[in-house]
């Protein structure tokens, strides 16, 4: 099972949309039975609310279903998942200071849309708590999981 977390501050807008997006291509591809998808926060403000307001809006909007609860990144994570992604250069630097030794690949989320061309000269997902541009957020999210899939089924041969 290869399995992937999305990492922001909160884990209520940016990583449980990625989570939700995600979870949605994976189903879509038929790829559920070797693809697990979680998401976290480096904060522990929100554990155990459900996603933002504006997440959830944009997410029925697109007709993606999302269920998940907030929980803080744990040192379990590092040993568990193969892919933690962070949402922003902040969320990375946290992450890093969280850990030194990692089988996991650590990697800017954006970095895969990047490298695929579909997100020029964005590195950062920007957080929408205070500006409410979630659905900015969802476009660079579905280009950002649409190219991790791709970077995925290559490397796995899935």
């Amino acid at each position: 099972m290869i399995r992937v977390l999305f990492v922001c501050l909160g884990n209520i807008c940016r990583s449980p949309m990625a989570d939700a997006v995600f979870q949605d291509m994976v189903k879509k591809a038929g790829l559920s039975d070797k693809i697990e998808v979680d998401s976290a926060g480096t904060g522990s403000w929100h554990i155990g609310e459900s996603a933002h307001r504006g997440t959830l809006g944009v997410l029925k909007r697109h007709n993606i279903p999302y269920q998940g609860r907030a929980r803080q990144i744990a040192r379990a994570d590092f040993d568990e998942f193969d892919y933690i992604l962070p949402m922003d250069s902040s969320n990375l630097a946290d992450i890093q200071r969280l850990v030194k030794d990692s089988d996991a690949e650590i990697a800017p989320f954006l970095s895969y849309a990047n490298a695929a061309g579909t997100v020029v000269g964005e590195t950062d997902v920007p957080d929408p708590y205070y500006d409410q541009r979630f659905d900015y957020v969802y476009e660079l999210v579905e280009k950002g999981c649409a190219a991790l899939l791709a970077h995925i089924r290559q490397q796995y041969q899935i």
